[in-house]
């Protein structure tokens, strides 16, 4: 029987329930990366890999699209005004760090590191886009789950302070922007950049190379 708006029953309509798989995922998934962060370096050499592509893996269980996960090239193209953006900003930041006097070279300043780092910072966005923003608006209303994602993310690097503002700040930016234009070349792309410009235009004595977790702890300004 067909149940109009002024019938009663209306107000009983069961609300969706919370996946339970996706519940477990999303803790399974953010913990195992959190025990990697704090676990020593040889440990992270075990592990990390394992914490690293089981996402993956679960992602690519569902069989999603090309373009669903955010790697059709139609994508790239709409948003790629988003890098001349991130250069722009790059620029700016760059010269008022030189007048501040806080701009310095990369601690490791040859290609295969920086574009390695690209790289990671690519499959970053892979795993906050695919991974875990999915899982977050399957639980969560739209505005709440990119909220959530950019805690999360920046809770991934602490106890890096500075770093953990940036990436809440870019946490919430990209999926935003990710919801619009669902492009992971041009999200990683862009974090790169910003991320190496973070590098050289913030003292290392505050970010300590960029690391994060345990090897935050580590570091030595001597090295």
């Amino acid at each position: 029987m067909a149940v109009t708006n002024s019938a009663p029953y209306a107000l009983s309509v069961p609300q969706p329930v919370v996946s339970f798989r996706d519940l477990t995922e999303l803790i399974l998934g953010f913990s195992a990366i959190m025990v990697v962060l704090w676990l020593p370096t040889h440990e992270q050499l075990i592990f990390g890999p394992i914490a690293l592509l089981a996402p993956l893996a679960l992602v690519l269980l569902r069989r999603p699209g090309i373009s669903e996960l955010g790697f059709g090239w139609r994508e790239f193209a709409a948003s790629f005004w988003i890098l001349p953006a991130a250069a722009a900003l790059t620029i700016a930041s760059v010269m008022l760090a030189r007048s501040a006097g806080t701009y310095h070279a990369l601690y490791e300043g040859d290609l295969a590191h920086a574009g390695g780092y690209v790289l990671w910072t690519i499959y970053q966005q892979f795993l906050l886009q695919d991974y875990f923003m999915p899982r977050l608006t399957r639980i969560l209303a739209s505005d709440a789950a990119v909220a959530i994602a950019a805690v999360l993310f920046a809770v991934a690097h602490l106890p890096n302070l500075p770093l953990a503002l940036a990436t809440l700040v870019w946490g919430g930016v990209s999926c935003a922007l990710f919801r619009r234009y669902r492009s992971i070349y041009i999200l990683g792309l862009a974090q790169g950049m910003l991320g190496l410009c973070f590098a050289v235009c913030i003292p290392e004595a505050m970010h300590h190379h960029m690391r994060v977790g345990l090897g935050y702890f580590s570091y030595n300004a001597g090295q």
